[in-house]
């Protein structure tokens, strides 16, 4: 049997262990839009698990369990994170009231995480996590059911998830067709051999980055005031931009050429080439600029842009919430019947939600995935006796409903799976009729309204019969992916092309932080010159990262 610092060292270990894994599972992601990947959103998950788990010592097994559930629930990004909450949430139900793990209640703790995690489900799919973590208490169950010891059984659980993932191509044919294994069962996986570490051998996995991160620590020191706030300091040029081009054979261009426009839109520019190949650094305010001048060169991959002022902010935000650690959050006290939250990405985004009446705003969306516990604290925050939440991403909405039993006041989740359908839904909203009425009003509503997004390719892939190159844009028509293009002309002419109807009316195109104003402009014009005799035409500066153009056809 074991006790409960056993099971707490398993979980931080399993936590280290994802982490340390998450990019492989990232990169099995078969749809190669940039999204809150399952890797990343499972590690973070766990990870706020793993630190609760830090302050926890000597106590038994169902007081672990209960903490590291009731950590994860609140920590749960995307959808592979809320699952992976579920089943620890059944670990904790198995193991509730219990000084060690048996046999017995080690095969009740994995059911009951699997009949938590398919009834959050609304339309459960096998060959996901949801599979390998049923085979894996189904081998368990055997296990338990023939004599076998506490560690006996979890070794069972392993080989069936094992099994269970190895055979997820045969479920899916997407991902027999992209030669890969599904993520968020490969993840499910990773976890578990991080708490097998653990059982059997008692050796927790410590996160692999740990002595890189202090060395980098001691060599640049984070600079803070007299107040112990990070300082401020400009950035002119805030992305930090990096790909390889793939030279066409056709291509007679000299990388001189590109480098010279680099160093005319940015900084600490760096172009190295050999006769297939360009390797490309730089430093811009404008990486889509770049990218598009990069694609006359060839194909692009291993594309990679971080946003250096939001890596700052998020240091200074950190710091800010360090030094408040100690101060307990008090919830708003309900002054009227209904309140809004929603989630976006971008200044002008968020200011049109709080234009049309949003109380708070999480900043969120298709690369950031706020955590339940980030909208739960939204709600709170929200001085109203009803709420309504909106995700506008189909990868928030789980994480959104496991906030509702944790509200003190009510919560109602409208499914906004885009940014169009949130802003629709609080279009059509009325406040003299009941909280009821309204949920099934909105939803209907954004039913009605068309969504088109243009994005770039994450990754190499072949989605839905197309291949797909790194750094191709990619048009979609309601998250689907419907083809792909290099000029971001012809891309957002054919999908709003697409997306009208005959009795379409009003398009309103919002345009995102890659995209300047005066490029937005030029390309407005072009689409009201094609479509201004049939529909209402209106521009707006959302300022969303990910998706240049995000476009809503009502």
């Amino acid at each position: 049997m074991f006790n409960g610092n056993m099971l707490r060292d398993a979980i931080i270990s399993a936590a280290n262990n994802i982490a340390n894994n998450k990019k492989a599972v990232d990169d099995l992601n078969v749809f190669p839009v940039p999204d809150g990947d399952t890797g990343t959103n499972m590690s973070m998950s766990i990870g706020n698990a793993a630190k609760e788990l830090a302050r926890v010592k000597d106590e038994p097994v169902g007081k672990v369990a209960q903490t590291a559930a009731s950590a994860l629930l609140r920590g749960a990004r995307g959808n592979s994170g809320v699952i992976t909450s579920l089943l620890f949430r059944g670990l904790a139900k198995g193991f509730k009231d219990a000084e060690e793990i048996t046999s017995q209640n080690l095969a009740a703790a994995f059911k009951a995480g699997v009949e938590a995690a398919y009834k959050a489900v609304m339309k459960p799919t096998e060959g996901t996590i949801l599979t390998v973590a049923r085979v894996a208490s189904e081998y368990a169950t055997l296990a338990n059911d023939e004599g076998k010891d506490p560690l006996e059984v979890f070794e069972a659980a392993m080989e069936g998830a094992k099994k269970a993932l190895a055979e997820t191509p045969e479920m899916l044919p997407v991902l027999k067709k992209a030669g890969v294994v599904d993520a968020g069962g490969q993840g499910f996986v990773v976890i578990l051999e991080g708490m097998y570490s653990v059982l059997k051998d008692g050796v927790m996995i410590m996160p692999a980055d740990a002595p890189a991160a202090k060395a980098e620590e001691e060599a640049a020191p984070t600079v803070r005031n007299a107040a112990g706030e990070l300082e401020d300091f400009d950035i002119n040029f805030p992305y930090c931009t990096e790909f390889i081009i793939i030279r066409s054979a056709d291509c007679d261009k000299e990388p001189a050429e590109l480098r010279s426009y680099l160093e005319s839109m940015g900084d600490c520019v760096v172009v190295v080439d050999d006769e297939e190949i360009i390797k490309v650094h730089v430093h811009t305010d404008h990486p889509g600029n770049a990218i598009e001048k990069a694609l006359t060169f060839g194909a692009l991959t291993k594309l990679k842009i971080e946003n250096m002022a939001e890596q700052h902010e998020q240091a200074k935000q950190e710091a800010a919430a360090a030094a408040k650690a100690n101060e307990p959050f008090r919830p708003a006290k309900p002054e009227k019947p209904y309140g809004f939250v929603s989630v976006a990405a971008g200044e002008g985004l968020a200011a049109i939600f709080t234009d049309l009446g949003a109380d708070v705003v999480v900043s969120g969306g298709q690369t950031m995935n706020p955590s339940t516990d980030d909208i739960l604290r939204a709600i709170e925050s929200t001085p109203a006796e009803t709420v309504f939440v909106l995700p506008n991403n189909k990868n928030i909405i789980m994480a959104a409903e496991q906030a509702i039993p944790l509200a003190t006041r009510n919560v109602i989740v409208i499914h906004s799976r885009t940014i169009p359908q949130g802003v629709t839904a609080m279009l059509h909203f009325d406040p003299d009729v009941d909280a009821e009425k309204n949920a099934i009003n909105l939803g209907n509503a954004i039913n009605k309204v068309g969504t088109g997004q243009i994005t770039f390719a994450a990754r190499d892939s072949e989605f839905d019969g197309k291949k797909i190159r790194q750094g191709e844009l990619l048009a979609l028509d309601g998250g689907k992916i419907v083809f792909t293009e290099t000029s971001i002309e012809n891309c957002l002419v054919r999908l709003t092309k697409q997306l009208l109807k005959k009795d379409s009316s009003f398009v309103t195109v919002f345009y995102g932080e890659d995209i300047t104003d005066k490029q937005a402009e030029a390309l407005f014009k072009v689409l009201e010159n094609k479509f201004g005799s049939k529909v209402e035409f209106t521009l707006v500066n959302g300022g969303q990262p990910v998706y240049y153009f995000i476009i809503s056809v009502e």
